[in-house]
């Protein structure tokens, strides 16, 4: 275990720019306490705040994982982001079991009630839509069973919904691939569509699962500067830069190479560089973990593969990445 105390603590060194959040899970909060509590101030709950696992039937409620989870952030004075209320993924069939548009939006209404009242003073922001722009050009919204039964308006009675249950926690829609300039222009014109109907929305969420290429730097900024455009307040939500491009699909490293790792903090640099020049805008910049031991890039997207995304590595020390973001004032 890194003696953490001798390094200095990302979330200080970022206290006037925005905050530094990390993903967890309920394994996590133990095996990376200490460099959890050491350089996060904030986190978001991987998974145990998703649909499937807070309400996996319809009258059934299941928050023990979550308690814990803010009761951790509650422990450690850092602040706790809810992920996510509706998403095409991970959410139970019986949510769509025999419902048409009426009963589908109640039982939305009622999870989100449940949900976001149960955290009210305690999660200060929520993903609240996550993930409905499609990816393939000329298409806008993906196709989902929300959006087969409800049409599209199921986004913005989801906001609406959030907004009834707690008026003060922020309201953010999420998405990934948010800095490809054809996906980009399909968010701004979500976010704009609600905002011309008044829905309660606050924030954009930009995922951030980059990796050491792409996507490029004028890219993320040209992104950066659109989606701040909207007047909406951005966090980077889901932070992680692949050692790998998507098209690689090698499985023999047991060990990031020298190149990957130099790579890897010279893009890390860059994209603080970028976030710090936009800290007016940025609020939260969130990590998709805290270290290397743990992360959902293992397997994903290439079976049978480990990856090392972040800054601190397996055994929790300051990689190359940390200190190319640490130290940029010296």
């Amino acid at each position: 275990m890194a003696q953490t105390s001798t390094i200095p603590a990302l979330h200080s060194l970022y206290k006037d720019y925005f905050d530094i959040g990390a993903a967890v899970n309920l394994t996590t909060i133990e095996t990376q306490k200490a460099v959890l509590t050491t350089h996060y101030n904030s986190i978001t709950a991987e998974n145990d705040m998703k649909f499937e696992r807070v309400h996996p039937s319809e009258e059934v409620y299941t928050f023990d994982a979550a308690d814990q989870i803010a009761d951790f952030a509650a422990a450690n004075g850092m602040k706790l982001r809810g992920h996510t209320l509706v998403w095409h993924n991970q959410t139970p069939d019986w949510v769509f079991e025999g419902a048409d548009r009426e009963m589908l939006l109640a039982r939305m209404k009622s999870h989100i009630e449940t949900v976001v009242r149960r955290y009210k003073g305690i999660v200060y922001g929520w993903d609240v839509v996550n993930e409905v722009i499609e990816d393939k050009s000329g298409v806008w919204l993906r196709e989902s069973k929300w959006l087969d039964l409800v049409c599209e308006d199921f986004i913005a009675k989801a906001f609406e919904y959030a907004h009834e249950a707690d008026p003060n926690a922020l309201l953010f829609y999420n998405d990934y691939n948010e800095c490809n300039p054809e996906k980009r222009d399909k968010i701004i014109r979500l976010i704009q569509s609600l905002k011309d109907k008044n829905v309660p929305i606050h924030g954009i969420g930009l995922q951030g699962h980059w990796n050491l290429n792409g996507p490029s730097l004028e890219e993320i900024r040209e992104a950066i500067e659109r989606y701040a455009a909207t007047g909406l307040k951005l966090q980077v939500t889901e932070l992680d830069i692949s050692v790998f491009d998507h098209e690689d699909k090698r499985t023999d490293l047991t060990q990031p190479t020298e190149e990957m790792l130099e790579k890897q903090a010279k893009r890390y640099e860059q994209v603080f560089q970028l976030f710090r020049e936009y800290k007016d805008v940025i609020t939260a910049v969130t990590f998709w973990g805290a270290a290397d031991d743990y992360t959902w890039l293992n397997n994903f997207p290439v079976r049978g593969r480990k990856n090392w995304p972040f800054v601190f590595d397996q055994k929790h020390e300051p990689k190359a990445s940390f200190w190319k973001i640490a130290n940029w004032q010296k």
